[in-house]
């Protein structure tokens, strides 16, 4: 098992922390504060939207994570089942539900406020709509708000489509916010929120697209998972996330001058060796260790599905300011988890081969239907289309009941030799040339 040194921290990082414990204390003083609370999620989210009612924003997924990196989520989900939650039930909901059955103490030692108000923005995961009537029954009364996004079956937004969410915006969403919160919908108050949303997502695009330069400045996954936390969290529309992503950015721009390689907890990646795509979320409960057997072979991701859950911003999408309601619906119906097969396929491809991808690589959640399903059939498009050497491993989001080491270093060394032999092959095909 890995031994854990203290992490290396950048200024960006000092940065976010600080941020984040600033969401959590305000969260636990909601009351005092005179602060109503929204639990929502982050594929989809409307944080802008909530914001601009002066309201906080919970993300329970981001709760879970969080208590899977302090490893106290196998005791929240051995209470869930306890209480009848199925083994089969993605973990992050038995996280969740155990950690509200345990007082519902946050990931930072305080405690979270229960919510205000329920907005379920349903974006392509199936769960969520169970998860939020599991949360309707543990806060009764409590009123829910109800975004349905129309999925993507044909990989096209129609007008009809943009029209139907901005129905639901304005009739079903904004109403209830209303009520909640005792402030009127500003119209005005929200576009100019979205356009610091549209500073921030043109500086995350550059910052991950970084990554095309050889070597990477970055870890567009390990790393690339703390990226994307201010924007796809409570973050996106204000300054404090522009200026975070104008630091970051910066700090990468240093790094690629200097021709570095990633930052990882125990400091730089001194050659990259392998260049890789990976598709599938990290697993929590033992992140640091997973990393590890990554950077210590030299491998280096360059490009991932997960660090576009919320929000597919390099394909072009930004939140604009002239068209604040429109562009909450194209955003919602853009994001990965309600994206189909064959627009992940295509995207995934894309990467592999922008990014000069040495191989793809699948981690599958046990526990997760919305990304496992149909990966072996991206597993096989890519190795047909985009010509790498592909591999499989699992594990889960935060049962450390289903992730194994040594297994999982096992397989992930078996895929480097294989990496390792090909590139002697071209290598030699190169020379005789």
């Amino acid at each position: 098992m890995a031994d854990h040194k203290d992490a290396i921290k950048e200024n960006s990082m000092i940065i976010q922390k600080e941020m984040l414990a600033k969401q959590f204390k305000d969260l636990s003083m909601a009351t005092e504060l005179g602060k109503k609370v929204v639990y929502t999620f982050v594929p989809g989210n409307l944080t802008e939207l909530i914001l601009s009612f002066d309201m906080l924003p919970v993300y329970p997924e981001i709760n879970a994570l969080q208590s899977g990196m302090r490893k106290k989520s196998a005791e929240y989900i051995r209470d869930a089942e306890k209480i009848g939650f199925s083994e089969d039930v993605c973990t992050y909901v038995k996280c969740d539900i155990g950690m509200m059955l345990n007082g519902n103490i946050g990931p930072t030692g305080e405690k979270i406020p229960p919510p205000d108000l329920l907005l379920l923005s349903y974006t392509g995961c199936f769960t969520f709509l169970k998860w939020f009537e599991n949360l309707e029954r543990l806060y009764p009364g409590v009123p829910v708000a109800m975004l349905h996004t129309p999925y993507q079956e044909d990989g096209i937004m129609t007008e009809d489509q943009i029209n139907y969410m901005v129905k639901q915006l304005k009739e079903e969403v904004i109403p209830k916010m209303e009520q909640v919160s005792g402030q009127k919908y500003d119209h005005e108050r929200l576009a100019k929120m979205m356009e610091n949303s549209a500073k921030a997502e043109d500086l995350l695009v550059k910052i991950l697209e970084s990554a095309k330069n050889v070597p990477s400045p970055i870890d567009a996954y390990f790393a690339g998972v703390y990226y994307i936390g201010p924007i796809f969290t409570a973050f996106r529309g204000t300054q404090d996330a522009v200026d975070y992503y104008t630091e970051l950015w910066n700090e990468v721009q240093e790094r690629m001058r200097l021709g570095l390689g990633p930052v990882t907890p125990e400091g730089e990646i001194k050659e990259e060796k392998f260049r890789l795509v990976v598709e599938g979320p990290p697993n929590w409960t033992n992140f640091r260790e997973f990393w590890k057997i990554f950077y210590d072979m030299g491998a280096v991701i360059v490009a991932s599905s997960y660090t576009k859950v919320g929000g597919v911003y390099d394909l072009g999408f930004r939140h604009d300011p002239k068209e604040p309601l429109e562009s909450l619906s194209k955003y919602c119906m853009g994001v990965y988890t309600n994206m189909n097969l064959p627009q992940r396929v295509d995207m995934l491809e894309k990467y592999v081969k922008d990014y000069k991808a040495d191989g793809f690589l699948i981690n599958s959640i046990k526990s997760c239907n919305s990304f496992s399903a149909g990966q072996l059939m991206i597993m096989r498009e890519i190795e047909q289309r985009a010509s790498v050497p592909v591999g499989f491993i699992e594990s889960d989001l935060v049962d450390p009941r289903y992730f194994s080491y040594a297994n999982i270093k096992n397989r992930l060394e078996s895929y480097f030799q294989m990496l390792e032999q090909r590139k002697i092959i071209l290598k030699q095909e190169e020379t005789t040339v």
